[in-house]
């Protein structure tokens, strides 16, 4: 299974009239944050798959129409307002547990979303480390229902930021959390996609391994490839 992951900012060779053709192998759409709505709807109206967004730290003009406590930093899980998608028709996966339908029967793609970075001033989308790892802990009936019914908690771990120390920055706005390490060691997703981190140098590493857990960094775009047996 392919999917593409994009974050951070507009890839023209994704904003292309031939991003049909170019991603044609690809079967879902990861967006990682730091998005314009209109690119996702772009993303979305070219490619007609399963497309499902997080926020980061800009670009929240939208923020609002999935979180009834507009302009509060620290919302708990009871905060979602339940909405799935807007008009870009794009689902929503910030503070979700998500089983996606694939094409393998009874086999369902398992993932956690998670928006927003660390909070470092009073705008939106903002977390501290702790109110992070309670929005985390209120999906654990979800990710025990994953053990019992599929013998595994998650396969993917979408969020906007990185843990911190792997593949975050020391700057306030991009240390990553703390308690994603947590959930790494825990509940031992086998990829996590995030962006946040720009790569200026594009032959940078983008991959890192921790414990059971291919941690990518996915700014601009990136195709993740998964075997049917890791899943």
């Amino acid at each position: 299974m392919k999917i593409l992951c994009v974050s951070d900012q507009i890839d023209p060779l994704v904003y292309s009239n031939s991003v049909k053709e170019r991603f044609s192998d690809v079967e879902l759409v990861f967006c990682a944050g730091d998005l314009p709505m209109e690119y996702i709807d772009f993303i979305v109206s070219s490619l007609n798959l399963p497309t499902f967004f997080v926020f980061g730290n800009h670009n929240l003009n939208e923020f609002h129409l999935f979180h009834k406590s507009f302009g509060a930093t620290n919302m708990n899980s009871n905060d979602l307002l339940g909405l799935d998608s807007v008009s870009c028709g794009a689902s929503y996966a910030g503070f979700k547990a998500l089983r996606i339908p694939t094409a393998v029967a009874g086999r369902p793609l398992l993932v956690v979303g998670a928006s927003g970075s660390i909070k470092y001033n009073k705008g939106l989308a903002q977390y501290t480390d702790g109110a992070m790892k309670l929005k985390l802990l209120k999906l654990l009936p979800k990710l025990l229902y994953n053990k019992l019914r599929y013998g595994r908690y998650l396969d993917i771990f979408l969020t906007h930021s990185p843990p911190r120390h792997l593949q975050d920055r020391e700057d306030p706005c991009h240390r990553g959390f703390t308690c994603y390490r947590w959930f790494l060691e825990r509940f031992k997703p086998k990829y996590m996609v995030h962006g946040h981190i720009h790569l200026y140098d594009l032959q940078e590493s983008r991959i890192t391994q921790y414990h059971q857990t291919e941690i990518i960094n996915v700014f601009s775009h990136y195709i993740l490839d998964i075997p049917w047996s890791t899943t």
